[in-house]
């Protein structure tokens, strides 16, 4: 039987960053930027209720019918230029957790290795349950996008957060575009890219 899929809407806000807050407590960026697990715990939600909320707003977040994972995607024309005059980092920052420089940091080491020039589909996050990894329910949800990818001949690309998370990316045709961002003090990330594949 086959995971099914939907497109989630504003109602479903309040699940989707429940489960991407109990998706990310263990993730090693996560960890980094919420270090100690009590402080995490406490704050680590409102980071993912701003990226729900950015995702809503501008891309489409996908759910299993059973709630237990999501994905988050934000499609990224060509010519992506952010106003000069919108600090998004810092909003995040200021919304998130003012006094973590992390928040702020993440955002914009992340977007200094965003590739440009071409569209494509950015898988920003995706989260399962600790209950149910391990059963293909995150590879269901990327390859429902990677079919429409390849038809369309959209590219996409995602940073994974850790070596398990890069070797099931591999497996789905994406690729390390050969620089790691290393975060200060911290763990790294693989920037990974993937052309549509023509059938």
């Amino acid at each position: 039987m086959g995971v099914v899929i939907r497109t989630a809407g504003e109602d479903d806000r309040d699940l989707v960053v429940r489960l991407l807050d109990e998706a990310f407590q263990d993730d090693p960026v996560s960890s980094w930027v919420f270090p100690g697990e009590e402080y995490r715990r406490r704050t680590h939600h409102r980071l993912m209720a701003a990226f729900a909320d950015a995702v809503f707003a501008d891309g489409r977040v996908d759910l299993t019918e059973d709630g237990a994972a999501c994905a988050l995607w934000l499609p990224v024309p060509a010519d992506e230029q952010t106003a000069a005059e919108e600090d998004v980092p810092a909003q995040i920052r200021e919304a998130v957790d003012p006094e973590n420089e992390r928040v702020e940091l993440i955002a914009r080491l992340t977007d200094g290795i965003h590739p440009t020039g071409r569209a494509h589909e950015y898988l920003w996050m995706i989260g399962v349950v600790p209950g149910r990894q391990g059963e293909g329910l995150g590879t269901a949800l990327v390859e429902s996008v990677l079919d429409r990818c390849d038809s369309e001949g959209l590219p996409a690309y995602l940073e994974a957060s850790s070596a398990r998370g890069k070797v099931l990316y591999e497996r789905l045709g994406f690729e390390f575009t050969g620089r790691a961002l290393d975060l200060p003090d911290g763990p790294r990330m693989w920037p990974m890219w993937r052309e549509p594949r023509t059938r």
